[in-house]
């Protein structure tokens, strides 16, 4: 019986990696996101599955995960990927934009951790992986709304890996800092001319491929350029991570 996985933001970069990777080990894979030909192109590469829709709205992730039982009957891994940068200045404050940024990056994930999990636990648990960024462990001053958001995903991940791991479904993140994908496709010459390294998309989806199979849940991988991945630790804060529970409070 393969091994099914969902992925969004599949189209390309750090998406499109993973689902080239984990179909080379014979994994099938459901593609989403909003660039219908990119990711209808891929899928026909990959002999997977498809769907155009917005992780934004409730309904992408739902009709994703119907979609990987109807073709393949269980799912087994979902990385949450899809993801795009805030530039929302506070002082010319563009609303639409702001609603944008974190319908997908924080929307995006709940509604595709709440969508996926009655299949993977049908399917006798599983992994989620979401795609955070070192700035949801950092401030990057650059994208102040952006770097909010990457910090949600992660309090997310923190807060939810005690209660799924209880149901056989571990949850994890990755961290990755600058990675050559068409996010940062606008100031790649700006990085290439400081000779600031960047990530490929395939050394992140080796780290995401790390941490469908992490032991640890919660685990919180950090990929930098020429560095293996590893996991972040919040010194001195007690968390419910490897063990550790929050202090009573009486």
């Amino acid at each position: 019986m393969s091994t099914v996985a969902l992925i969004t933001g599949a189209a390309s970069g750090i998406g499109a990696a993973v689902a080239r990777r984990l179909s080379t080990g014979g994994v099938k894979c459901v593609l989403l996101d909003m660039d219908g030909e990119g990711v209808e192109r891929l899928a026909k590469e990959l002999d997977g599955a498809w769907l155009a829709a917005d992780v934004s709205t409730e309904e992408a992730s739902l009709e994703a995960v119907a979609l990987a039982e109807q073709r393949y009957g269980r799912l087994d891994l979902v990385h949450l990927n899809a993801g795009i940068t805030g530039r929302v200045d506070l002082a010319d404050f563009d609303l639409a934009r702001y609603r944008q940024v974190v319908g997908v990056n924080m929307d995006g994930v709940v509604f595709g951790v709440r969508a996926s999990m009655p299949l993977l636990l049908r399917s006798g648990g599983g992994a989620i992986v979401v795609t955070s960024s070192l700035a949801g462990l950092t401030a990057f001053a650059g994208d102040p709304v952006y770097t909010m958001t990457k910090h949600a995903v992660v309090g997310l991940v923190r807060a939810l890996a005690e209660p799924l791991a209880a149901q056989n479904v571990r949850i994890g993140a990755v961290c990755p800092g600058f990675t050559d994908t068409p996010l940062v496709a606008e100031a790649r010459d700006m990085f290439v001319n400081a000779g600031f390294p960047l990530l490929t998309a395939e050394d992140v989806a080796a780290a995401v491929e790390s941490a469908f199979y992490s032991e640890t849940p919660g685990t919180l991988l950090i990929v930098q350029p020429g560095r293996q991945p590893v996991p972040y630790r919040y010194a001195g804060v007690p968390g419910p991570v490897g063990g550790q529970r929050p202090p009573r409070q009486d």
